[in-house]
């Protein structure tokens, strides 16, 4: 929110607004703000060569969805703006993450062994597709709850980890809270509330089941082709690691490098458990996905 205006960047048209005032975290929102407008550049231009070259109907309309989707992202920042309303900030940014990972999927499909069918005679366990699919959606949902609290804009509710407040499970009554609060003004923080602190350990409950689940994907994995059983190791050091990430974001106090790495761990462990659950799903049945005189050749070496 340091730049107050939007499309215009404090007046000035957003591409022509003068390097010598990108300070401090106009710096940091100017760029995010061109760095989306190359990506919906980027965007545009992908579903374009898609439409004139790839040769299935339902990869040029992806393309196109994708087009939308980033246009429509771009449409919730604005507004988040100039409306000054969080819950525009926490959808904003769960479209992100389902546009990074739809990315990474139209990375998937247009690429070599995907499209010379190498994943023809993918065939896991049946029951194992539908681990994959739930642990993603409960760190879709995890992701969800993080930003809810992001955009609350009050720092860290529960100070303490793995105790909150010195408990398995916090005092949240009146007396409690306002204790609690009186504490946090003498510290310069911001006043937090009861739902806060419960959205809080939510998140910390929902982290827990998310690395129990990948843990049994992992087991249920062990039978599965090499390929799955590596990202499925990959899937729970990432977890891990997330968890101690989570941690350590307490214990520095919410220190900005810290909570981005936490925040980055998390996109990238929905983006292993979407790929996943992705080949689970269609491994065997690539063959419904490509048409018959699709090309022989990735994307991108065709385009060359």
């Amino acid at each position: 929110m340091a730049v107050p205006d939007w499309p215009n960047s404090f007046g000035y048209n957003m591409f022509l607004f003068p390097v010598s005032r990108w300070i401090g975290g106009i710096f940091y929102e100017h760029t995010h703000r061109l760095i989306a407008s190359g990506v919906g550049l980027m965007t545009v231009i992908l579903a374009v060569v898609l439409w004139r070259i790839d040769p299935r109907q339902w990869v040029k309309i992806f393309g196109v969805c994708a087009v939308l989707a980033v246009c429509l992202q771009g449409l919730l920042g604005g507004l988040r703006v100039i409306l000054t309303k969080d819950e525009i900030g926490v959808f904003h940014a769960m479209l992100a993450q389902s546009f990074f990972v739809a990315m990474a999927i139209l990375a998937v499909v247009t690429g070599r062994s995907f499209v010379e069918k190498r994943w023809a005679d993918y065939e896991p366990h049946p029951t194992l597709r539908w681990w994959a699919l739930a642990a993603t959606l409960l760190i879709f949902l995890q992701l969800t709850i993080g930003a809810i609290m992001r955009h609350e804009h009050i720092g860290l509710s529960i100070p303490d980890f793995p105790l909150a407040y010195g408990r398995w499970l916090p005092d949240t009554s009146a007396s409690a809270m306002e204790q609690i609060n009186s504490q946090r003004l003498a510290a310069g923080e911001m006043k937090t509330s009861a739902a806060q602190i419960w959205i809080q350990m939510v998140h910390r409950a929902t982290a827990l089941v998310i690395a129990t689940a990948v843990l049994a994907f992992c087991w249920k994995a062990r039978r599965a082709p090499r390929i799955v059983r590596f990202w499925s190791w990959i899937w729970i050091a990432m977890i891990l690691t997330q968890i101690g990430l989570g941690a350590w974001t307490i214990w520095s106090n919410k220190a900005a490098d810290v909570a981005t790495a936490h925040m980055t761990m998390g996109a990238l462990s929905l983006l292993v458990g979407a790929l996943l659950t992705f080949r689970l799903f269609c491994g065997s049945r690539t063959q419904d996905f490509i048409l018959p005189d699709a090309p022989k050749r990735p994307l991108i070496e065709r385009i060359a």
